[in-house]
């Protein structure tokens, strides 16, 4: 019979594992944030690159804490259940013991998505889990080659697969509406007692808009930390009531479309165009545009 490996050596082929495993799920992640709306899906920061090696050592520690924490106690425990009720060791124990181990994980990534997002995050995370715990109880000598080796095969292949799917649009990208100035006429809310009311002749009315929510142009204190990300505040924040003019820009296509609202005594950036072809939105960003918190405004069948 093989011995076994040495613990230190299978604590490296788990941490590869769960890097790879890592690198994988940022792929589906990003080709999935392409398909979904999103005012940061037509590009991200230059600044990410930067982060890569400060994600990678990062990256490194967490999957060595998860392969103490988690990996390690699966393995052992399947081969301890295989031999008791078994009388050896046997492989399907582990992902029987992964699904019992991944369950409060998988409903917590599942962020309380409802029955079906758990099962999806439960079934994700015990497969996540699977793989490094069967590496960990292999026998085989040499064996960080071929996972090495096929973990960057499945890495290229997902990348492959991601863009293709975008590029063909299998996978189809969100672009923001296409609207025109008829489009921006009528009567716009947050959802939270703020909001504006286009004319057709150019004025504006605004009720209860939140100032300044890129902190730039006002001296105003925002309180952004109450707002949700998605229009809406809890709490008390600096707002604006008023008579004014607008404007829509086209710009150069979708993603750089706008409208201009001047309204007396309050300080506006320019309105983004988001949303869909059948709910269209105007958006603000909160703080730093890369955050993609926003405060957002959505056509209502109220006002004219």
């Amino acid at each position: 019979m093989k011995k076994k490996r040495l613990f230190g050596l299978s604590l490296l082929l788990s941490i590869l594992t769960l890097l790879i495993e890592a690198v994988i799920a940022l792929i589906v992640a990003v080709v999935y944030g392409f398909t979904q709306e999103s005012p940061n899906a037509g590009g991200g920061s230059a600044l990410f690159i930067l982060f890569v090696p400060v994600l990678a050592v990062f990256g490194i520690a967490v999957a060595g804490a998860l392969s103490v924490v988690l990996v390690f106690p699966t393995a052992w425990l399947s081969d301890v259940l295989g031999r008791r009720f078994g009388g050896r060791e046997a492989w399907w124990w582990v992902p029987v013991v992964a699904a019992a181990v991944s369950f409060v994980p998988g409903v917590a990534l599942s962020g309380g998505a409802g029955p079906v997002g758990i099962a999806v995050a439960w079934l994700l995370t015990t497969a996540a889990l699977t793989v490094p715990a069967l590496l960990w109880r292999s026998r085989r000598e040499r064996v960080f080659g071929p996972v090495t080796l096929w973990g960057l095969v499945a890495v290229v292949l997902t990348a492959v697969v991601g863009g293709a799917g975008l590029a063909t649009g299998v996978f189809p990208e969100y672009r923001p509406p296409t609207v025109t100035s008829a489009d921006i006429v009528g009567h716009w809310s947050d959802g939270h007692g703020g909001t504006l009311t286009f004319t057709a002749d150019g004025r504006v009315s605004a009720v209860d808009v939140e100032l300044d929510v890129t902190g730039t142009g006002s001296d105003t204190d925002t309180d952004t930390d109450a707002t949700d990300g998605d229009g809406g505040s809890d709490g008390a924040r600096d707002s604006c009531t008023g008579q004014g003019t607008w404007a829509y820009e086209p710009g150069t296509g979708a993603w750089s479309q706008m409208v201009d609202v001047t309204v007396d005594q309050c300080t506006f950036d320019y309105w983004n165009v988001g949303g869909t072809e059948s709910r269209p939105a105007l958006y603000q960003y909160i703080g730093d545009p890369d955050s993609g918190d926003l405060y957002r405004l959505t056509r209502t069948s109220g006002g004219s």
